[in-house]
C-alpha cells in the first residue's frame, strides 16, 4: 500500500491524501461520516482512474482515517473547509466530485462554494442536511436535553460503532444547510440511491432531485441496494454514472 501524503490546511489541520496524476477533469472522492479513503468505493475509483489515465484524489477529512484531529471535535463546516483546502492545493482546473452519504452533502457545499471549478457531479446516497432533518428531527426531548447539558449524544449505527453526535455538529450543521435555499447545479449531475438504504431514504433522494436546479440531472434508484452501495453491481453503476458525466463535460 502506498504511503499517504499529507496536506496542512489553512486552519492548521493535517489531511492524509492520495493523488493520482492523469488527465482532467480530476475526480475527487468525498467519503461519508466516519468513513475514510481506504473504503471500497474510493479504492475502486482510484483503480479505474489509473486504468483510464484520469486524475483522481481521495483524502481523509480531519478526525477521519489518518488525518489529524478527533472525530468528536469536528463538524460539517470543518470538513467543508478540509474539502476546499484539498481541492485548492492538490487539483487544477475542473473537477468532478463523487460524494458518498455525508460526502454527498460535502459535494453540494463544494459546488456552492466553488461553482466555477465544477465540471459535473455524482452522488451516492447523498445525505444533505442530515444533522437537522435526520438527527435533530428524530431526537427525543430527553436526547435534546442531554445534548444541551453534556454536549453530545450517542446514536446506534447499522454500519459501524455508535456515532457520538455533538452539540457543535448540530449547531454548525444549521449554517451548512443546502435544501432551504436555491441549489444551482449547472452541469451534468447523477444521483444514485439504493432502495434498501436504512441510513438515507429514497424520499431524501427525491427531495434533493426536486429541490436542485440544473439542465442535466438524473436520479437512479437501485432496487435492494443498501447504504454501502459497494457490491460489484453498485460499483459498476457508480463508474457508469461517472463516465456518463465525463462524456458530457465540455473538457472531458
Amino acid at each position: 500500500m502506498t504511503e499517504h501524503a499529507f496536506l496542512e490546511t489553512p486552519q492548521g489541520r493535517k489531511l492524509a491524501y492520495h493523488l493520482t496524476e492523469g488527465r482532467g477533469p480530476c475526480t475527487v472522492f468525498l467519503g461519508g461520516l466516519k468513513s475514510d479513503m481506504q473504503g471500497t468505493k474510493a479504492i475502486f475509483l482510484e483503480q479505474w482512474a489509473r486504468r483510464e489515465g484520469r486524475a483522481f484524489l481521495r483524502f481523509d477529512y480531519s478526525g477521519h482515517g489518518d488525518s489529524s484531529g478527533e472525530f468528536t471535535d469536528g463538524c460539517i463546516g470543518d470538513w467543508a473547509e478540509d474539502t476546499q483546502a484539498a481541492v485548492n492545493a492538490l487539483t487544477r482546473g475542473k473537477i468532478i466530485p463523487v460524494g458518498s452519504s455525508m460526502g454527498g452533502w460535502q459535494s453540494l457545499l463544494l459546488c456552492r462554494a466553488m461553482s466555477d471549478r465544477i465540471a459535473g457531479l455524482v452522488t451516492i446516497a447523498a445525505a444533505p442536511d442530515f444533522t437537522e432533518d435526520g438527527y435533530w428531527a428524530s431526537f427525543t426531548d430527553a436526547q435534546k436535553r442531554l445534548l444541551q447539558d453534556t454536549g453530545q449524544v450517542e446514536l446506534p449505527s447499522d454500519y459501524m460503532e455508535p456515532y457520538i453526535i455533538t452539540r457543535r455538529m448540530i449547531e454548525d450543521g444549521r449554517d451548512q444547510l443546502v435544501l432551504r435555499t436555491p441549489l444551482l447545479l449547472p452541469f451534468p449531475v447523477r444521483f444514485l440511491q439504493g432502495t434498501a438504504d436504512t441510513a438515507v431514504s429514497v424520499a431524501t433522494a427525491v427531495r434533493l432531485l426536486d429541490h436542485a436546479q440544473g439542465p442535466d440531472m438524473q436520479l437512479q434508484l437501485v432496487k435492494d441496494a443498501d447504504h454501502r452501495f459497494s457490491d460489484d453491481t453498485c460499483l459498476a453503476l457508480m463508474v457508469d454514472a461517472l463516465e456518463d458525466v465525463l462524456g458530457r463535460c465540455w473538457n472531458a
